[in-house]
């Protein structure tokens, strides 16, 4: 992503499950940098089962203070976030051996706009994270 996002373009990450046992917390990890205009951020998530079964949410993150300070870690104009999935309201257990696949895309409008924001600025790097459950 050369600093933009474009209203099509889909990240894809597919992953066996690592034990159907245990609990995760699944993040969606995103680079800013001071491009980034809006105060939050809506994403279209879905992840794919290996039965076949779909879930897809619209998510929304806050991602500036009311000051218009972007949120995130990092001391120069780019910025990381980790942003809650699955995990944070209830455990998330991966109940089928397999490959899943999680699909984000932004669903981004500027207001009174019907059409989506066509390239998102200020977005370098989108990814997905698996982690282990604190008990």
């Amino acid at each position: 992503m050369p600093n933009q996002w474009h209203k099509d373009s889909v990240a894809s990450f597919k992953f066996k499950a690592p034990d159907t046992l245990k609990n995760y917390n699944l993040f969606v990890n995103l680079r800013n940098t001071n491009a980034y205009k809006f105060s939050n951020l809506f994403l279209i998530v879905d992840i794919d089962y290996p039965n076949g079964k779909v879930v897809k949410d619209t998510l929304e993150y806050k991602m500036a203070a009311p000051n218009g300070e972007l949120l995130g870690t990092g001391f120069s104009d780019l910025k990381e976030n980790k942003l809650w999935f699955r995990g944070f309201d209830q455990p998330f257990k991966f109940n089928e051996e397999g490959e899943y696949t999680v699909n984000i895309q932004h669903a981004m409008r500027n207001n009174g706009v019907v059409n989506g924001v066509e390239n998102l600025q200020g977005i370098t790097d989108i990814g997905f994270r698996v982690e282990q459950a604190q008990k």
